[in-house]
């Protein structure tokens, strides 16, 4: 069974990471970035015709990643950017277990350095079965010292 709101809240983020996997509609959004563009003045750097990039910029659009205005005759894109920081509070979680990752490898690595050859030996075994914690008597990974 899913966490409530996880389907869409996947969606989203399908929708998100599908548009950015492209060059073309990041290389968009980075050009929105300074400010809203007609689809002329976004299609002007590419070699594609201009369909080409309409058709980038509806997938743009379906991921809520830039909307369209109306001035007058234009429709200017402008860049939406909630989008990007729902994908980056996604991504923020990974960025915190690697940080967690690398913090108990720096702890494993003192541990061997200071604690000589069998207490390392021993402090390796221990890690890979996930308690390094017993191995240094140190406090628990990605927790700082003393915040026990």
């Amino acid at each position: 069974m899913e966490p409530s709101g996880y389907v869409q809240t996947s969606a989203r983020l399908d929708a998100t990471f599908a548009a950015l996997a492209d060059p073309t509609r990041r290389a968009i959004l980075a050009r929105l970035a300074k400010g809203e563009a007609s689809v002329t003045d976004l299609a002007e750097p590419f070699a594609m015709s201009q369909p080409a990039i309409s058709k980038h910029l509806k997938v743009l659009e379906r991921a809520g990643l830039i909307s369209r205005g109306q001035d007058a005759q234009r429709r200017p894109r402008r860049l939406e950017a909630r989008a990007l920081r729902n994908a980056s509070e996604w991504l923020e979680n990974y960025r915190q277990f690697w940080e967690a990752q690398f913090r108990r490898l720096d702890t494993l690595l003192q541990d061997l350095q200071t604690g000589g050859r069998k207490r390392g030996k021993r402090a390796v075994r221990k890690a890979k079965a996930g308690s390094l914690r017993q191995a240094h008597g140190g406090p628990s990974p990605g927790l700082p010292r003393g915040s026990e």
